[in-house]
């Protein structure tokens, strides 16, 4: 049996090094501006066919973690951010509730039956302290390698879903410190 050289043993080394760089490629990161626009894009696409009127003031809550819908990051406001300029972008007026000099924070309990109800309530009464017609919401639910969002457009009178749309987001470095 031949010893191998030390040329094929570096090209071995080379061969092998570049494979496994190759193999642990970071995940590189979506636009995230591109993939909120094309989320309120479709929104308006189908709320303008369920009646959703650019006079009408719409409501837009920050998109909250689907594990624990108490909870919200970067992500989730950033989202809402973004979705919120695209509609004004489009003539719809938004109302900025974070103008307001107390705060504003729509949740429900951690009882079963209760926390639907809260929470339509509260929104209930939001949406007539600012006559808003629609109110903007979201989650996300994180995987080790994607987020996947929902964004929904809700009737604050009756509660209907206007539009929603769902996509998703790979975890790359600046989503991943968005997570947290």
């Amino acid at each position: 049996m031949m010893k191998p050289t030390l040329t094929q043993l570096t090209l071995s080394f080379l061969f092998l090094l570049l494979f496994t760089a190759g193999c642990s490629k970071e995940v590189k990161d979506t636009d995230l501006v591109k993939a909120s626009y094309r989320a309120t894009d479709a929104l308006l696409k189908s709320a303008k066919e369920m009646e959703l009127y650019p006079n009408k003031p719409i409501l837009v809550a920050s998109f909250v973690d689907i594990d624990d819908v108490q909870q919200s990051s970067t992500l989730g406001r950033t989202l809402a951010e973004q979705m919120g300029s695209k509609f004004t972008q489009n003539g719809y007026k938004v109302i900025e509730l974070k103008l307001r000099s107390n705060s504003v924070f729509v949740r429900g309990s951690k009882d079963s039956d209760e926390g639907e109800f809260m929470l339509s309530r509260e929104l209930q009464d939001l949406s007539f302290q600012h006559d808003a017609h629609a109110v903007l919401v979201g989650t996300y639910g994180k995987g080790p390698e994607v987020v996947y969002v929902t964004a929904k457009l809700i009737r604050t009178r009756d509660s209907v879903i206007l539009g929603s749309y769902d996509f998703s987001l790979p975890v790359g470095k600046n989503t991943r410190k968005m997570l947290q």
